[in-house]
């Protein structure tokens, strides 16, 4: 009797874990009966009918997955290698399990072309300046293609966009010549905007004798408020042109 009930016990051992499965919060199911798709269950404890019913365990979390570095031609000709990371999680464990043979691959392989793809289109400017709005295109595109496995990409971000050492040295002189070139137009927009003020000021003066008198003399006063040993005394050009007047007419 005693061999009877250890029979007994051994056997409800075996059998209970083929009949009964336990999942997490996260997990679900995918139930198979006969080979035909059934149902989704869990949470929590679920029966299962042993050689009848199989099982694909599913998890709901969101997956951070790395993808590979990438070689990628700008469309401006610039090789670069160009890695990122996805965010990714299962929506529908039905799909996920029917419809691809391996989500988790699929997804990853799919990432690496898609990089390469819509970064394909950008320059290498872009690549360095506009990474938010390449995120947003590389995670809109795997989206719409992820969505029959019953997959949603929640995020996409690019991590290092490698150049080689000639093409930094080149962006290094670019950016060189570019400040050089903001520089000389900064200067050349200051000597314009002095030169009308000071167009302007010839112009005022000109109008009146004793404007332009005063203006010797502070002119003076500035002269001599340096400590200099030599003075210049501006002469005015009327002036001057009274003694022109008086040598021409000693010579006729």
């Amino acid at each position: 009797m005693m061999l009877t009930y250890l029979y007994i016990i051994i056997g409800l051992a075996i059998l209970i874990p083929m009949f009964i499965k336990i999942l997490r919060e996260y997990e679900r199911a995918v139930v198979f009966t006969f080979g035909r798709f059934t149902a989704v269950k869990g949470p929590g404890l679920i029966i299962i009918i042993p050689f009848v019913q199989q099982i694909e365990r599913v998890e709901l979390r969101t997956i951070a997955m790395d993808v590979p570095s990438q070689d990628v031609i700008s469309r401006d000709n610039v090789s670069v290698k160009v890695n990122a990371v996805l965010y990714y999680r299962v929506i529908d464990p039905e799909r996920s399990i029917i419809q691809v043979e391996n989500f988790h691959e699929a997804t990853s392989q799919l990432a690496q072309t898609t990089l390469r793809a819509v970064l394909g289109k950008h320059e290498l400017d872009d690549m360095l300046s506009q990474r938010e709005r390449l995120n947003n295109d590389i995670q809109s595109d795997l989206d719409k293609q992820t969505d029959a496995w019953g997959i949603k990409v929640a995020n996409v971000e690019i991590k290092h966009v490698d150049l080689d050492e000639s093409m930094i040295r080149a962006i290094a002189r670019q950016a060189e010549a570019e400040r050089e070139r903001r520089a000389k137009i900064i200067h050349a927009e200051g000597e314009l905007q002095a030169s009308e003020k000071l167009l302007e000021a010839a112009t005022v003066l000109g109008r009146n004798n004793n404007s332009m008198q005063l203006r010797y003399l502070q002119t003076l006063t500035e002269i001599a408020g340096e400590k200099s040993s030599t003075i210049a005394f501006p002469i005015p050009i009327d002036f001057l042109r009274s003694f022109q007047l008086m040598g021409r007419g000693e010579s006729e």
